[in-house]
Protein backbone atom coordinates (compact mmCIF):
# COMPACT_ATOMS: atom_id res chain seq x y z
CA UNK A 1 0.00 0.00 0.00
CA UNK A 2 1.50 3.51 -0.86
CA UNK A 3 2.31 5.63 2.01
CA UNK A 4 2.79 9.25 2.18
CA UNK A 5 5.58 10.78 4.46
CA UNK A 6 6.28 14.38 5.43
CA UNK A 7 9.57 15.62 4.65
CA UNK A 8 12.34 14.59 7.49
CA UNK A 9 15.49 15.76 7.56
CA UNK A 10 17.35 12.57 8.39
CA UNK A 11 15.50 10.39 5.37
CA UNK A 12 17.01 6.47 5.18
CA UNK A 13 17.56 6.59 1.04
CA UNK A 14 17.05 3.29 0.27
CA UNK A 15 20.25 0.91 -1.79
CA UNK A 16 19.28 0.97 -5.62
CA UNK A 17 17.28 -2.25 -6.77
CA UNK A 18 19.23 -3.92 -9.41
CA UNK A 19 17.39 -4.43 -12.94
CA UNK A 20 17.28 -8.04 -12.65
CA UNK A 21 15.72 -7.96 -9.01
CA UNK A 22 13.04 -5.61 -10.19
CA UNK A 23 12.05 -7.45 -12.78
CA UNK A 24 11.84 -10.25 -11.12
CA UNK A 25 9.30 -8.66 -8.68
CA UNK A 26 6.82 -7.90 -12.07
CA UNK A 27 7.68 -11.46 -13.22
CA UNK A 28 4.15 -13.89 -13.08
CA UNK A 29 5.70 -17.16 -10.91
CA UNK A 30 4.15 -19.13 -13.56
CA UNK A 31 5.38 -22.95 -11.59
CA UNK A 32 3.43 -21.63 -8.62
CA UNK A 33 0.26 -20.42 -10.39
CA UNK A 34 0.09 -23.72 -12.23
CA UNK A 35 0.30 -25.70 -9.00
CA UNK A 36 -2.54 -23.37 -7.48
CA UNK A 37 -4.61 -23.64 -10.51
CA UNK A 38 -4.30 -27.20 -10.86
CA UNK A 39 -5.00 -27.37 -6.48
CA UNK A 40 -7.88 -25.51 -6.92
CA UNK A 41 -9.94 -27.01 -9.91
CA UNK A 42 -8.56 -30.50 -9.19
CA UNK A 43 -10.25 -30.61 -5.73
CA UNK A 44 -13.42 -27.90 -6.64
CA UNK A 45 -14.31 -30.50 -9.44
CA UNK A 46 -13.76 -33.59 -7.89
CA UNK A 47 -16.35 -32.33 -5.38
CA UNK A 48 -18.47 -31.65 -8.81
CA UNK A 49 -17.47 -35.39 -9.51
CA UNK A 50 -18.85 -36.49 -6.82
CA UNK A 51 -22.13 -34.61 -6.93
CA UNK A 52 -23.09 -35.59 -10.44
CA UNK A 53 -22.67 -38.94 -9.46
CA UNK A 54 -25.00 -38.94 -6.52
CA UNK A 55 -27.89 -37.20 -8.82
CA UNK A 56 -26.50 -33.67 -9.87
CA UNK A 57 -27.90 -30.19 -8.46
CA UNK A 58 -31.34 -32.47 -7.64
CA UNK A 59 -29.56 -34.10 -4.69
CA UNK A 60 -31.13 -32.99 -1.07
CA UNK A 61 -27.11 -32.35 -0.52
CA UNK A 62 -26.46 -29.93 -3.91
CA UNK A 63 -26.15 -26.78 -2.11
CA UNK A 64 -23.93 -28.18 0.70
CA UNK A 65 -21.78 -29.06 -1.70
CA UNK A 66 -21.33 -26.58 -3.98
CA UNK A 67 -20.95 -24.17 -0.39
CA UNK A 68 -17.87 -26.66 0.26
CA UNK A 69 -16.91 -26.26 -3.09
CA UNK A 70 -17.01 -22.51 -3.01
CA UNK A 71 -14.31 -23.12 -0.09
CA UNK A 72 -11.41 -24.91 -2.52
CA UNK A 73 -10.06 -21.70 -4.44
CA UNK A 74 -8.94 -20.18 -0.81
CA UNK A 75 -8.15 -23.52 0.80
CA UNK A 76 -5.80 -24.48 -2.43
CA UNK A 77 -4.08 -20.64 -2.13
CA UNK A 78 -3.97 -20.93 2.09
CA UNK A 79 -2.31 -24.60 1.97
CA UNK A 80 -0.08 -24.37 -1.16
CA UNK A 81 1.00 -20.68 0.84
CA UNK A 82 1.38 -21.97 4.09
CA UNK A 83 3.08 -24.96 3.28
CA UNK A 84 4.90 -25.37 0.52
CA UNK A 85 5.72 -21.36 -1.30
CA UNK A 86 8.48 -20.57 1.26
CA UNK A 87 8.20 -16.86 0.56
CA UNK A 88 4.62 -16.61 1.19
CA UNK A 89 3.71 -14.09 3.33
CA UNK A 90 1.91 -16.61 5.59
CA UNK A 91 4.42 -19.20 5.09
CA UNK A 92 4.21 -21.25 8.56
CA UNK A 93 7.89 -21.24 9.58
CA UNK A 94 8.02 -17.38 8.79
CA UNK A 95 4.16 -16.12 9.97
CA UNK A 96 3.96 -15.44 13.76
CA UNK A 97 1.04 -12.23 13.16
CA UNK A 98 -2.51 -13.16 14.63
CA UNK A 99 -4.31 -13.95 11.20
CA UNK A 100 -2.46 -16.86 11.49
CA UNK A 101 -5.42 -17.67 14.08
CA UNK A 102 -7.84 -16.91 11.52
CA UNK A 103 -6.03 -19.46 8.64
CA UNK A 104 -6.63 -22.07 10.83
CA UNK A 105 -10.08 -21.86 11.79
CA UNK A 106 -10.58 -21.63 7.92
CA UNK A 107 -8.96 -25.17 7.76
CA UNK A 108 -10.78 -26.09 10.27
CA UNK A 109 -14.19 -24.94 8.56
CA UNK A 110 -13.35 -26.14 5.57
CA UNK A 111 -12.86 -30.02 7.12
CA UNK A 112 -16.04 -29.40 8.85
CA UNK A 113 -17.60 -29.03 5.55
CA UNK A 114 -15.94 -31.77 4.18
CA UNK A 115 -17.56 -34.11 6.61
CA UNK A 116 -20.76 -32.90 6.58
CA UNK A 117 -20.73 -33.67 2.39
CA UNK A 118 -20.02 -37.00 3.11
CA UNK A 119 -23.01 -37.21 5.91
CA UNK A 120 -25.04 -35.57 3.65
CA UNK A 121 -24.23 -37.69 0.46
CA UNK A 122 -24.88 -40.99 2.65
CA UNK A 123 -28.31 -39.45 4.58
CA UNK A 124 -29.59 -36.57 2.03
CA UNK A 125 -32.24 -35.93 4.95
CA UNK A 126 -29.55 -34.91 7.04
CA UNK A 127 -28.54 -32.22 4.44
CA UNK A 128 -30.46 -29.48 6.05
CA UNK A 129 -29.71 -29.81 9.53
CA UNK A 130 -26.21 -29.94 8.64
CA UNK A 131 -26.55 -26.51 6.56
CA UNK A 132 -27.71 -24.88 9.71
CA UNK A 133 -25.14 -26.02 11.97
CA UNK A 134 -22.58 -24.77 9.68
CA UNK A 135 -24.06 -21.63 9.64
CA UNK A 136 -22.42 -21.42 13.54
CA UNK A 137 -18.88 -21.51 11.53
CA UNK A 138 -19.85 -19.02 9.54
CA UNK A 139 -20.75 -17.05 12.60
CA UNK A 140 -17.49 -17.79 14.91
CA UNK A 141 -15.72 -16.75 12.13
CA UNK A 142 -16.60 -13.32 11.93
CA UNK A 143 -16.57 -13.16 15.73
CA UNK A 144 -12.99 -14.77 15.60
CA UNK A 145 -11.93 -12.26 12.74
CA UNK A 146 -13.00 -9.20 15.00
CA UNK A 147 -10.88 -10.35 17.70
CA UNK A 148 -8.14 -11.14 16.07
CA UNK A 149 -7.97 -7.61 14.10
CA UNK A 150 -8.69 -6.17 17.76
CA UNK A 151 -5.61 -7.82 19.04
CA UNK A 152 -3.01 -8.17 16.30
CA UNK A 153 -3.92 -4.86 14.27
CA UNK A 154 -5.01 -4.25 10.72
CA UNK A 155 -1.51 -4.95 9.83
CA UNK A 156 -1.86 -8.61 11.01
CA UNK A 157 -4.39 -9.67 8.44
CA UNK A 158 -2.78 -6.83 5.31
CA UNK A 159 0.47 -8.28 6.01
CA UNK A 160 -0.88 -11.98 4.97
CA UNK A 161 -2.72 -10.59 2.46
CA UNK A 162 -6.00 -10.66 4.01
CA UNK A 163 -6.39 -6.51 4.27
CA UNK A 164 -9.91 -5.61 5.16
CA UNK A 165 -10.01 -2.44 3.09
CA UNK A 166 -11.62 1.00 3.30
CA UNK A 167 -15.26 0.73 4.53
CA UNK A 168 -16.70 3.69 2.31
CA UNK A 169 -15.63 1.05 -0.45
CA UNK A 170 -17.79 -1.66 0.43
CA UNK A 171 -20.92 0.91 1.14
CA UNK A 172 -20.76 2.40 -1.46
CA UNK A 173 -19.81 -0.12 -4.23
CA UNK A 174 -22.45 -2.10 -2.70
CA UNK A 175 -24.61 0.38 -2.76
CA UNK A 176 -23.79 0.90 -6.62
CA UNK A 177 -24.25 -3.18 -6.98
CA UNK A 178 -27.61 -3.17 -5.74
CA UNK A 179 -29.02 -0.25 -7.50
CA UNK A 180 -27.38 -2.05 -10.80
CA UNK A 181 -29.47 -5.35 -9.93
CA UNK A 182 -32.57 -3.34 -9.10
CA UNK A 183 -32.13 -1.51 -12.47
CA UNK A 184 -31.53 -5.16 -14.14
CA UNK A 185 -34.68 -6.10 -12.82
CA UNK A 186 -36.76 -3.33 -14.18
CA UNK A 187 -35.41 -3.68 -17.64
CA UNK A 188 -36.34 -7.17 -16.81
CA UNK A 189 -39.47 -6.09 -16.52
CA UNK A 190 -39.99 -3.58 -19.09
CA UNK A 191 -38.87 -5.73 -22.13
CA UNK A 192 -41.01 -8.78 -20.79
CA UNK A 193 -38.00 -10.79 -19.90
CA UNK A 194 -39.46 -11.62 -16.97
CA UNK A 195 -42.84 -12.22 -14.31
CA UNK A 196 -43.29 -10.72 -11.40
CA UNK A 197 -42.72 -13.38 -8.44
CA UNK A 198 -44.54 -14.59 -5.99
CA UNK A 199 -42.57 -13.74 -2.65
CA UNK A 200 -44.39 -15.98 -0.71
CA UNK A 201 -43.06 -19.09 -2.66
CA UNK A 202 -38.99 -18.10 -0.90
CA UNK A 203 -40.95 -19.41 2.65
CA UNK A 204 -42.94 -22.67 3.88
CA UNK A 205 -46.11 -22.81 2.52
CA UNK A 206 -48.31 -20.77 4.75
CA UNK A 207 -46.17 -19.06 7.25
CA UNK A 208 -46.38 -15.46 5.27
CA UNK A 209 -49.71 -15.69 3.97
CA UNK A 210 -50.59 -13.03 7.00
CA UNK A 211 -47.86 -10.52 6.21
CA UNK A 212 -48.76 -7.48 3.92
CA UNK A 213 -47.05 -8.08 0.38
CA UNK A 214 -44.79 -4.96 1.30
CA UNK A 215 -43.75 -5.56 4.56
CA UNK A 216 -42.73 -8.93 3.21
CA UNK A 217 -41.26 -7.69 0.36
CA UNK A 218 -39.14 -4.91 2.95
CA UNK A 219 -38.18 -7.50 5.41
CA UNK A 220 -37.09 -9.98 2.32
CA UNK A 221 -34.67 -7.09 1.07
CA UNK A 222 -33.08 -6.26 4.60
CA UNK A 223 -32.37 -10.22 5.11
CA UNK A 224 -30.88 -9.81 1.62
CA UNK A 225 -28.46 -7.34 1.05
CA UNK A 226 -27.58 -6.53 5.20
CA UNK A 227 -27.99 -9.78 7.27
CA UNK A 228 -26.87 -12.24 4.40
CA UNK A 229 -23.68 -10.80 3.14
CA UNK A 230 -22.17 -10.98 6.43
CA UNK A 231 -23.57 -14.71 6.86
CA UNK A 232 -22.23 -15.61 3.81
CA UNK A 233 -18.79 -13.79 4.24
CA UNK A 234 -16.54 -16.61 5.10
CA UNK A 235 -17.88 -18.73 2.34
CA UNK A 236 -17.13 -16.41 -0.18
CA UNK A 237 -13.70 -15.74 1.10
CA UNK A 238 -13.81 -19.11 -0.09
CA UNK A 239 -13.42 -18.03 -3.33
CA UNK A 240 -12.12 -14.83 -3.03
CA UNK A 241 -8.78 -15.09 -1.22
CA UNK A 242 -7.80 -17.37 -3.77
CA UNK A 243 -8.79 -15.38 -7.06
CA UNK A 244 -8.71 -12.08 -6.01
CA UNK A 245 -5.90 -12.46 -3.63
CA UNK A 246 -3.66 -14.66 -4.26
CA UNK A 247 -4.01 -15.36 -8.11
CA UNK A 248 -5.00 -12.21 -9.09
CA UNK A 249 -1.32 -10.84 -6.98
CA UNK A 250 0.15 -13.05 -9.65
CA UNK A 251 -1.69 -12.13 -12.64
CA UNK A 252 -1.29 -8.34 -12.75
CA UNK A 253 2.08 -8.62 -13.31
CA UNK A 254 0.78 -9.37 -16.58
CA UNK A 255 -0.18 -5.55 -16.68
CA UNK A 256 -3.66 -4.98 -14.59
CA UNK A 257 -6.28 -5.06 -17.38
CA UNK A 258 -4.92 -8.08 -18.95
CA UNK A 259 -4.12 -10.08 -15.70
CA UNK A 260 -7.65 -9.50 -14.19
CA UNK A 261 -9.06 -10.52 -17.10
CA UNK A 262 -7.27 -13.58 -17.86
CA UNK A 263 -8.66 -14.51 -13.99
CA UNK A 264 -11.95 -13.79 -14.81
CA UNK A 265 -11.57 -16.80 -17.86
CA UNK A 266 -10.07 -19.16 -15.48
CA UNK A 267 -12.60 -18.27 -12.70
CA UNK A 268 -15.29 -19.02 -15.55
CA UNK A 269 -14.04 -22.35 -16.43
CA UNK A 270 -13.86 -23.60 -12.92
CA UNK A 271 -17.50 -22.70 -12.87
CA UNK A 272 -18.00 -25.38 -16.10
CA UNK A 273 -18.83 -28.47 -14.31
CA UNK A 274 -21.74 -26.97 -12.31
CA UNK A 275 -23.04 -25.27 -14.83
CA UNK A 276 -23.06 -28.44 -17.60
CA UNK A 277 -25.21 -29.76 -14.60
CA UNK A 278 -27.82 -27.36 -15.14
CA UNK A 279 -26.97 -24.41 -12.73
CA UNK A 280 -27.36 -20.76 -13.40
CA UNK A 281 -28.59 -22.03 -17.01
CA UNK A 282 -30.79 -25.01 -17.15
CA UNK A 283 -30.58 -27.01 -20.73
CA UNK A 284 -28.01 -25.22 -21.73
CA UNK A 285 -24.37 -26.52 -21.36
CA UNK A 286 -22.28 -25.08 -23.83
CA UNK A 287 -23.86 -21.38 -24.15
CA UNK A 288 -24.72 -21.26 -20.39
CA UNK A 289 -20.43 -21.70 -19.84
CA UNK A 290 -19.69 -19.09 -22.52
CA UNK A 291 -22.43 -16.89 -20.73
CA UNK A 292 -21.03 -17.41 -17.53
CA UNK A 293 -17.59 -17.15 -18.32
CA UNK A 294 -18.69 -13.79 -20.19
CA UNK A 295 -20.09 -13.05 -16.06
CA UNK A 296 -16.82 -14.22 -14.42
CA UNK A 297 -14.64 -11.80 -16.67
CA UNK A 298 -16.98 -8.40 -16.01
CA UNK A 299 -17.72 -9.29 -12.55
CA UNK A 300 -13.77 -9.82 -12.34
CA UNK A 301 -13.00 -6.64 -13.84
CA UNK A 302 -15.72 -4.92 -11.00
CA UNK A 303 -14.11 -7.01 -8.20
CA UNK A 304 -10.70 -6.35 -9.18
CA UNK A 305 -11.28 -2.06 -9.37
CA UNK A 306 -12.68 -2.92 -5.55
CA UNK A 307 -9.86 -4.13 -4.27
CA UNK A 308 -7.96 -2.00 -6.24
CA UNK A 309 -9.50 1.34 -4.60
CA UNK A 310 -9.60 -0.36 -1.28
CA UNK A 311 -6.39 -1.99 -0.72
CA UNK A 312 -8.10 -5.08 0.76
CA UNK A 313 -9.33 -8.63 -0.35
CA UNK A 314 -12.27 -8.65 2.12
CA UNK A 315 -13.81 -5.82 0.09
CA UNK A 316 -14.28 -8.46 -3.07
CA UNK A 317 -15.13 -10.84 -0.38
CA UNK A 318 -18.22 -8.74 1.16
CA UNK A 319 -19.02 -7.67 -2.72
CA UNK A 320 -19.22 -11.15 -3.66
CA UNK A 321 -21.57 -12.46 -1.25
CA UNK A 322 -23.91 -9.34 -1.99
CA UNK A 323 -23.86 -9.85 -5.23
CA UNK A 324 -25.17 -13.45 -4.55
CA UNK A 325 -27.89 -12.25 -2.38
CA UNK A 326 -28.90 -9.40 -3.89
CA UNK A 327 -29.25 -11.17 -7.45
CA UNK A 328 -31.05 -14.01 -5.91
CA UNK A 329 -33.37 -11.92 -3.54
CA UNK A 330 -34.54 -10.06 -7.23
CA UNK A 331 -35.04 -12.90 -9.15
CA UNK A 332 -36.86 -14.72 -6.58
CA UNK A 333 -39.00 -12.07 -5.13
CA UNK A 334 -39.28 -9.47 -7.94
CA UNK A 335 -39.06 -10.52 -11.16
CA UNK A 336 -38.13 -14.26 -12.27
CA UNK A 337 -36.26 -14.14 -15.96
CA UNK A 338 -38.21 -16.53 -18.08
CA UNK A 339 -34.31 -17.76 -19.42
CA UNK A 340 -31.71 -16.90 -17.89
CA UNK A 341 -29.98 -16.94 -21.15
CA UNK A 342 -31.97 -13.54 -22.13
CA UNK A 343 -32.09 -11.82 -19.08
CA UNK A 344 -30.43 -8.81 -17.91
CA UNK A 345 -29.37 -10.72 -14.69
CA UNK A 346 -26.71 -13.03 -16.36
CA UNK A 347 -27.75 -13.43 -19.79
CA UNK A 348 -26.84 -11.81 -23.23
CA UNK A 349 -28.51 -8.41 -22.12
CA UNK A 350 -26.72 -8.39 -18.59
CA UNK A 351 -23.34 -8.99 -20.32
CA UNK A 352 -23.93 -6.06 -23.05
CA UNK A 353 -25.17 -3.94 -20.03
CA UNK A 354 -22.24 -4.85 -17.48
CA UNK A 355 -19.58 -4.48 -20.40
CA UNK A 356 -20.37 -0.72 -20.81
CA UNK A 357 -20.20 -0.24 -17.23
CA UNK A 358 -16.74 -2.08 -17.14
CA UNK A 359 -15.73 0.17 -20.11
CA UNK A 360 -16.50 3.33 -17.94
CA UNK A 361 -14.33 1.60 -14.78
CA UNK A 362 -11.30 0.83 -17.31
CA UNK A 363 -10.89 4.70 -18.16
CA UNK A 364 -9.74 5.09 -14.43
CA UNK A 365 -6.16 5.16 -14.10
CA UNK A 366 -5.67 2.77 -11.46
CA UNK A 367 -5.61 0.53 -14.36
CA UNK A 368 -2.24 1.68 -15.75
CA UNK A 369 -0.53 1.22 -12.05
CA UNK A 370 2.29 -0.92 -11.88
CA UNK A 371 2.11 -4.22 -9.03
Amino acid sequence: MAQSFSSQPDQVIPEPVSVPEAAARRTVNWPHVWAYIGLSFGLAWLVDLVLYLNGGLTHPSAMLMLQFQMLMPAFAALLLGMFFFKESPIYYKTNDAASRWFIYYYFLMTFAYLAAAVIGSIQPALSTTLSGYLLIFSVLGLVLLAVLRWRGGPQSFAGAGMAFGKIRIWLLYGLAMVLFYGLETLLNYVFKFGTLADITKMYPPGTADSIPPLALLASTFLNAVIIGPFLGLIITFGEEYGWRGYLQGELVHLGRVRGVGLLGIIWGVWHWPVIWMGYNYPGQPVLGSLLMTGYTVVLSYFLAYAVFKSKGVWTAAYLHALNNQAMSFFVAAVVTPVSMVMSFNIGIPALVLCALVILLLLRDPVWKETD
